[in-house]
């Protein structure tokens, strides 16, 4: 059933359900912008669009909270397009559709065959909600809305210093509740591109489609440590192996299809010798039942088809293919280290997110994640090195700086004894291995104050995303006693 409204608290979810039906996939987030700028003066609140797209909506404190500091609530307004390949979704015209699940652990809120769109969804639900809100007691408040969070960053690398006026920003943008964040790891893509050189397919070959798919998927940098596999380095293991076994030429290589995302899916089309075709099938076989055997335990749904398509004229030549497949392979990807200073955090890892044919070139995008600038360049370095050897050509782009951790945070120790005094237990304080904004808004309000929470979600950025209902409301329940005890201006 979809009928959020009967979940508490029923302002911030009449609120999501609105959200989910306006399509907002990242680059595409018009239709939700201009949805909660006419929310926001309906609702009689000041509300300002910067030049990159950024929201800014501003209320006054509530009697007898004028001399509080400042807060900016912050949330991203879009999300990660990913669907399952049976679902037909089209992310620019079509509603996401939630419904609620009654699991072992509680009841969740999904989405049919998509993202849910919960990251950061909730979190941008919860500040209008507050906004809203006649009853939650604030001091000066502010919200910001920052667009391009998922594909770039760019709504917060174009932030601009003097727009606000706050001390403080809560960024709602963590995943998992009794959890506070007061530092996220920086990160940088990188983008390595070769020439494709195309020979005639030679008689005697049959052309073929191979797909894997039904992985998990997920955040690269949330579940880059929970052993999810990753289909581009599957399939591309398989076809090495298989083109050094049999004479197999491609044709086509694609992967995944966002660079924060693990791939859940690859194909790629093909030619082998005719002679080779009945012991390739098996090959295919086994391969299966070796991941089946191997990863059966996490990804539960692993499949790969083989068909025949129409055929194929042209291939990829010998060398072009040895260059490829073979750099790929050694593509560094998943965890390369764990953090020496914090248990249990990962603290530099890599995502092979995307590998795409564009007509005579291929290309293959990774996002390189660390908690230190030395961690990235190690990445850096060491997929520069295999992509050079190769013969590619590689460029990196879009380097957004880490959130350095304040021990000294005024408003994470608010944060922290609210959440013991309202829950009778200490929360964590933690460093998130993700991209959280909060490092690059550093650049324009250096003097802010920052700390992060929000609920429950697991696996976003796959289809199998879902945010716990309960959670939900502790979370709430945390934000408004926050407000209420924000420290009085020095």
């Amino acid at each position: 059933m979809s009928n959020l409204s009967q979940l508490q608290p029923t302002n911030l979810w009449q609120l999501f359900e609105k959200v989910c039906s306006i399509p907002h996939p990242s680059k595409h987030e018009q239709k939700i912008s201009a949805w909660i700028q006419s929310w926001a003066k309906e609702q009689g609140l000041a509300v300002k669009e910067d030049a990159v797209g950024n929201i800014f909506i501003k209320k006054p404190a509530t009697l007898g909270m004028e001399n509080c500091q400042g807060v900016i609530l912050q949330a991203h307004m879009d999300m990660v397009p990913q669907k399952n390949a049976d679902t037909v979704h089209d992310f620019l015209t079509d509603a996401i559709k939630p419904y609620i699940v009654e699991e072992t652990d509680g009841q969740w809120v999904t989405a049919e065959g998509t993202t849910l769109g919960a990251d950061n969804g909730i979190g941008l639900c919860s500040a209008l909600a507050v906004l809203a809100s006649n009853d939650i007691v604030h001091g000066p408040l502010e919200v910001l809305v920052t667009i391009d969070e998922e594909a770039g960053m760019s709504g917060a690398f174009g932030l601009e210093a003097g727009w606000l006026d706050g001390d403080i920003l809560i960024n709602t943008d963590s995943e998992q509740e009794g959890e506070i964040y007061m530092g996220c790891a920086g990160g940088i893509d990188a983008e390595a591109t070769f020439k494709l050189i195309f020979e005639d397919v030679a008689q005697d070959f049959t052309s073929f489609t191979l797909s894997l798919s039904g992985l998990k998927g997920g955040h690269s940098g949330v579940d880059i440590d929970t052993g999810r596999a990753n289909a581009n380095k599957l399939l591309v293991r398989f076809l090495l192996e298989a083109s050094q076994q049999f004479d197999l030429r491609l044709v086509d290589l694609n992967g995944g299809s966002l660079r924060n995302a693990i791939p859940r899916e690859a194909d790629a089309s093909l030619v082998i010798a005719t002679k080779d075709v009945e012991a390739f099938k098996v090959s295919v076989a086994t391969y299966l039942a070796t991941l089946r055997t191997t990863l059966g335990s996490i990804e539960t749904d692993i499949d790969m088809l083989l068909i025949s398509p129409e055929v194929f004229d042209q291939c990829w030549s010998s060398k072009t293919q040895s260059l490829i497949l073979n750099a790929l392979n050694a593509c560094p990807n998943g965890v390369v280290r764990m953090s020496d200073d914090i248990e249990g955090i990962v603290e530099t890892s890599l995502n092979l997110g995307v590998v795409r044919c564009k007509g005579r070139k291929f290309v293959a995008m990774s996002l390189i994640r660390s908690l230190h600038d030395d961690g990235r360049l190690m990445a850096e370095s060491m997929v520069n090195s295999v992509f050079t050897l190769a013969g590619a050509k590689v460029e990196f782009s879009g380097a957004y700086p880490g959130w350095k951790p304040d021990t000294s945070s005024r408003i994470m120790k608010t944060v922290r004894d609210t959440y013991e005094t309202l829950f009778n237990k200490v929360p964590e304080i933690m460093v998130i291995h993700a991209g959280l904004e909060c490092g690059l808004f550093k650049t324009a309000y250096p003097n802010w104050d920052m700390v992060s929470f929000g609920p429950t979600i697991k696996f976003p950025h796959s289809p199998d995303e879902k945010v716990n209902v309960a959670a939900v409301a502790l979370y709430w329940q945390l934000l408004v006693a926050v407000l209420k005890n924000i420290p009085k201006k020095a």
